[in-house]
């Protein structure tokens, strides 16, 4: 049995801390034989540095994908897609920094992780994820893999959902990432893929979607954007999940969600 453990989007530096704090742990309890995480708000909730992902990867984390923020730190960007166990996602121009997908070699298994990001209410024209995942998987050589993963980045539940429907039983697992919030929904399909609509994230749980709420609360009352303030102490929380897919066959067994929460001080 192969066990992927998948933690959802690391916002800032509370979010790093939690990852520290509760990530030996449950390694410890859970034994997964790889464990990934999306980063794109590792570095104070927004884009990616070197610094900040050393943290986490220096804490467990085997390897990393992105989303729309991945280039936000727009200076380290190079050297953070080629220095790094990352990658960002697959259907951004083709000259942007970094791969989209990556086999990943560990303990005897080879696993192929792809990075997608979603369309629907996003800033930017991406190229679409669907045909992009249906040109991965046509032009990806006979490598014995023992797992498909990918990570949908994508705002809208219905874009993720309907990926999950469009290549069911094609790959092992679709976990949606970006909003936050883990949703409910956690499932096997008939065609024994594991899913989830959001896995959530690792970050300051008392606030919004990891940000303090009072500025939050201020936009929404005034309509007039006000600034982002990602707490550094308080409750924290870890999202993930564990899914455990048999080599053979690259299809999912079990999919059991995560939530850890921590008082960082």
């Amino acid at each position: 049995m192969l066990k992927i453990l998948f933690i959802g989007d690391i916002s800032g530096k509370l979010g790093r801390k939690a990852i520290k704090e509760l990530l030996p742990k449950l390694k410890k309890e859970l034994k997964p034989d790889l464990v990934i995480a999306n980063a794109e708000n590792v570095a104070h909730g927004v884009g990616i540095t070197e610094q900040t992902l050393n943290e986490v990867k220096d804490a467990g984390i085997d390897y990393f994908t992105a989303g729309d923020h991945a280039f936000d730190q727009l200076k380290q960007a190079q050297d953070v897609y080629s220095k790094f166990p990352i990658i960002r996602p697959a259907n951004f121009p083709p000259d942007a920094p970094g791969e989209g997908y990556a086999i990943i070699e560990k303990n005897g298994h080879k696993i192929l992780l792809i990075n997608l990001v979603g369309r629907v209410f996003m800033s930017m024209d991406y190229n679409c994820p669907f045909r992009k995942l249906d040109e991965i998987l046509a032009n990806l050589p006979d490598n014995n893999l023992s797992a498909i993963i990918i990570d949908i980045h994508a705002e809208a539940t219905s874009e993720k959902i309907s990926l999950k429907h469009y290549i069911d039983g094609k790959v092992s697992a679709v976990l949606g990432t970006h909003t936050h919030v883990p949703t409910a929904d956690a499932e096997i399909t008939k065609k024994g893929m594991a899913y989830i609509t959001d896995v959530g994230m690792a970050g300051f749980a008392d606030g919004c979607i990891g940000v303090d709420k009072e500025n939050i609360i201020k936009t929404f009352l005034t309509q007039i954007k006000q600034e982002h303030k990602i707490p550094e102490v308080g409750r924290g929380m870890l999202n993930a999940v564990l899914v455990s897919i048999d080599p053979k066959t690259k299809k999912a067994i079990d999919i059991k969600q995560i939530i850890k929460f921590i008082e960082i001080k």
